[in-house]
């Protein structure tokens, strides 16, 4: 599916088979694939929690267990760590490299001046983590270099992770408010203050009017074109038989109409309230429960109890938002003004850029569980290495997180809601005076037939 996605995207005179490129789009195509492994690593262990609850001494199931569970996410620790600190930077580096100068001209001369890069960026940033890690720990220049190597993964592993956090804090709420906007953009809706009547009668004149001009009783036809007046006198006859649907439909449907009309701007926003909902939840529980801190488990207790106080509606639940949250953070991390130009494009897209949305996507994807455990949608403990970062025990850290996170989230859905109702609610008020108090349909006379004038 990765491989199918790249390929559908990537600018065709840039990878060729058999070419050096060919080998960077394998090393992006391993590293999308453990991106969708990342994002479907929570809600199927979820899953799994459910349905060893509902078949718990079934023979066909007996393979799914908390070994296998924990050895996944271990996996998808380290390749996505693997492919975030050497795979994608050395297929950038490889990219922009053209070899030492001397050496021969090929593949392999490339190789080495990447290899090399790519080893004095990784000596720069172990330097920084020590100089970091020297400044936390004042003990630090006593220890040994096994030690050291033994803290700084740990600690990179940590800032990694914590920076995708802090990205999807940032993308989750716009894309929220995005999403929203789309949603109420497609969603057909009934018309609010409208006088059938009234309206019905100005589609019913002029379509009397259009169709003189179609039969030549008008003397002012021949200036229009007449194809566009065939066009325009099938639509108004189409609205006009729409009109007569709506005008001899029940006071029941009209009520249900109405009722539609007002629930449809709080319709697309249930995914974001619920989510603010069950985060403001979890900022009190962090208030009162030191077990809703988000902790790390050596050894996933499957089939023990449900990871939702609602049973396996509740773990659904959790499910889709947790996939509905991974989605708004997509469309907002691509709406930022930032990140435009990663936008990739069908046939078109570059093999640098592809690069970008890789490591982009990987870090998303990646810090999702963490992000998911942070804000409390879920109470899966996250097994392994992702419950060994050192700021998810900062209870400052975490409160202050879920805090900024439900602000900003209310914020954008308030100022989405606010902007559509304001919207739809001056259409139907402008629409209502346009047909009934100020503005009147005129009609002249001209000869036999009639011609009407829009107003301006």
């Amino acid at each position: 599916l990765s491989y199918l996605v790249i390929t559908h995207y990537k600018k065709n005179a840039e990878f060729m088979t058999g070419s050096p490129p060919a080998s960077r789009l394998w090393l992006c195509t391993f590293s999308l694939s453990v991106s969708v492994g990342a994002v479907l690593l929570l809600p199927l262990s979820i899953l799994s929690n459910e349905v060893l609850l509902f078949v718990p001494d079934s023979y066909y199931i007996q393979w799914l267990n908390g070994s296998l569970v924990h050895g996944l996410w271990n996996l998808i620790f380290l390749f996505s760590n693997l492919s975030l600190v050497f795979l994608l930077p050395f297929a950038y580096f490889f990219t922009e490299s053209e070899g030492f100068v001397g050496s021969k001209k090929g593949v392999m001369g490339r190789v080495y001046e990447s290899a090399v890069v790519l080893l004095l960026l990784s000596l720069l940033v172990l330097g920084m983590l020590w100089l970091a890690s020297a400044l936390t720990h004042h003990d630090v220049a006593r220890e040994s270099l096994n030690d050291l190597w033994e803290r700084y993964l740990p600690y990179l592993y940590s800032c990694i992770s914590l920076f995708g956090v802090l990205l999807l804090l940032l993308c989750t709420p716009f894309g929220l408010s995005r999403v929203f906007i789309v949603t109420e953009s497609v969603l057909v809706k009934p018309r609010l203050l409208e006088n059938i009547d009234e309206t019905a009668s100005c589609v019913a004149f002029e379509e009397a009017c259009l169709s003189k001009k179609l039969a030549g009783k008008s003397s002012c036809w021949i200036s229009v074109n007449l194809d566009i007046l065939k066009n325009q006198f099938l639509s108004i006859q189409a609205r006009r038989v729409s009109l007569g649907k709506t005008d001899h439909s029940g006071a029941p449907q009209k009520g249900c109409g109405t009722l539609v009309s007002v629930l449809h701007h709080p319709a697309p926003s249930l995914p974001q309230v619920l989510c603010v909902l069950i985060v403001s939840f979890h900022v009190l529980e962090l208030l009162f429960d030191d077990t809703a801190m988000p902790r790390g488990m050596e050894d996933p207790l499957l089939g023990a109890a449900s990871f939702s106080m609602f049973g396996s509606f509740g773990a659904a639940v959790q499910v889709i938002l947790i996939l509905y949250l991974m989605a708004s953070s997509v469309v907002g991390f691509y709406s930022l003004p930032l990140f435009t130009s990663l936008l990739p494009r069908v046939q078109d897209t570059t093999l640098t850029q592809i690069i970008g949305n890789c490591v982009s996507l990987l870090m998303l994807s990646s810090a999702l569980p963490v992000f998911s455990r942070t804000l409390g949608i879920t109470h899966f403990d996250l097994p392994g290495d992702f419950g060994r970062y050192d700021w998810l025990g900062n209870f400052y850290i975490i409160f202050l997180y879920n805090m900024l996170f439900a602000g900003l989230t209310s914020a954008c859905l308030m100022r989405s809601i606010t902007r559509a109702m304001q919207r739809e609610l001056i259409c139907a008020v402008g629409e209502h005076r346009f047909m009934g108090t100020e503005l009147s349909v005129h009609f002249i006379v001209k000869g036999a037939g009639l011609c009407y004038v829009r107003p301006q």
